[in-house]
C-alpha cells in the first residue's frame, strides 16, 4: 500500500509540479524515511490515521540520532509536501503536518562538520610528531565508526577484527555491538599500531588499550576534547565542537546519503535497539555494506 502512495505522489510531482528528477527523489526519500520510522516503531503507515503526534515523534527521533537542524527542516518540507498532496487528492480529511514546527536554527542542536571540514582537521595534524599518526587514527576511527569518546578511549586491541572489517565496541551499560570499519580507517589504525604504538613503553594494565599517551597510559576524555578543539582551530573551523560532533557527523552524513535508519541506529548503539524487540535484526554483512555504500570515507 505504501508503494502506491509513493508512486502517485511521484506522478503528482512530475506532472503537476514539473519538478526535476533530483528534487522529486529528494521528496520521495524524505517520505521514505518517515515510512522507515513507522515500520521501526510498529506504526501502521496509513495516511488517514497519521496524527501530529507521530510526525513530531519522527522529527524528535531524527534529532536524537544527531541530524542537524538544516537536515531536519529539509525533511519536514518533504513531509509537508506529501501531506498537502494527500489533502488535495481527498485522501485525508485533515493535514497533520500543518502544525509541524520547523526546528529553530538558533536552538542548541548538535553541530555537524562537513566532509571537507573533517578533511581540513586531519590535514592540520602534524605528522612529524609521533602522536600525529595516533591523532589521525583517532579522528578517522571516531568519524568512520560513529564512536562515543568513552568508546574510543576504552577501545581494545582484542576487540579489533580488522581482517573481517569490524570492531567490537563496549557502549553505555556495558552493552556490546559490532561496528563496521572502512578500509581507509583500517589503514590508519594499522599505521598507528604497527609504526607508533609498538615503540611506546606501555604501563601495566594498559597493554590491551588501543590509543595510549606518550607515557603508555590510556587517553582521557579531556585529552580527546582538547585535541579536537585544537585541530578545529588550526583548520579554521569556527564551530563549537566536541568529540561527539564527529559522531553526529557520522550519523548525518549516512542519513543524508540515503542509508537505512535502522542500520544507523544499530551502528550507533542506540539504547532503544537493545531494549525493545520491534527493531529488525540486521546481520553484520548488511551493516558493513551500508558503511561501504553510504559513508563518505568509503
Amino acid at each position: 500500500m505504501s508503494k502506491i502512495y509513493l508512486q502517485n505522489f511521484k506522478a503528482y510531482l512530475q506532472l503537476e509540479k514539473s519538478l526535476s528528477e533530483h528534487s522529486i527523489q529528494a521528496y520521495l526519500d524524505d517520505v521514505g524515511k518517515f515510512m522507515q520510522y513507522c515500520e521501526i516503531e510498529n506504526i501502521r503507515f496509513e495516511p488517514r490515521n497519521i496524527q501530529l503526534q507521530q510526525l513530531t515523534g519522527f522529527i524528535t527521533w531524527l534529532h536524537d540520532l544527531g541530524l542537524s537542524a538544516t537536515s531536519q527542516a529539509r525533511i519536514i518540507s518533504g513531509i509537508r509536501a506529501f501531506f498537502r498532496y494527500l489533502a488535495l487528492e481527498k485522501l485525508i480529511e485533515t493535514d497533520p503536518s500543518q502544525l509541524l514546527e520547523m526546528p529553530k536554527l538558533g536552538r542548541k542542536l548538535p553541530e555537524v562538520l562537513s566532509v571537507e571540514e573533517i578533511d581540513r582537521m586531519i590535514a592540520a595534524i602534524d605528522l612529524s610528531k609521533p602522536e600525529g599518526e595516533r591523532n589521525k587514527a583517532i579522528i578517522e576511527t571516531m568519524y568512520g565508526c560513529g564512536l562515543r569518546v568513552s568508546e574510543l578511549t576504552e577501545l581494545r586491541i582484542s576487540n579489533l577484527f580488522l581482517n573481517d572489517g569490524f570492531i567490537r565496541v563496549i557502549g553505555k551499560g556495558d552493552k556490546e555491538r559490532l561496528v563496521p570499519i572502512s578500509e581507509i580507517t583500517i589503514r590508519y589504525l594499522k599505521n598507528y599500531l604497527e609504526l607508533i604504538r609498538v615503540h611506546i613503553p606501555i604501563k601495566k594494565g594498559f597493554e590491551d588499550i588501543v590509543f595510549l599517551n606518550r607515557n603508555g597510559r590510556k587517553l582521557t576524555r579531556q585529552m580527546i576534547f582538547i585535541m579536537i578543539r585544537d585541530l578545529a582551530a588550526r583548520a579554521g573551523i569556527h564551530k563549537t565542537i566536541s568529540p561527539h560532533t564527529l559522531r553526529h557527523s557520522f550519523a548525518t552524513h549516512l542519513i543524508d546519503g540515503g542509508a537505512d535508519l535502522r542500520a544507523i541506529q544499530e551502528m550507533l548503539g542506540h539504547a532503544s535497539i537493545t531494549t525493545t524487540e520491534i527493531y529488525t535484526h540486521l546481520d553484520r554483512q548488511y551493516l558493513r555494506d551500508t558503511i561501504i555504500q553510504f559513508h563518505p570515507r568509503s
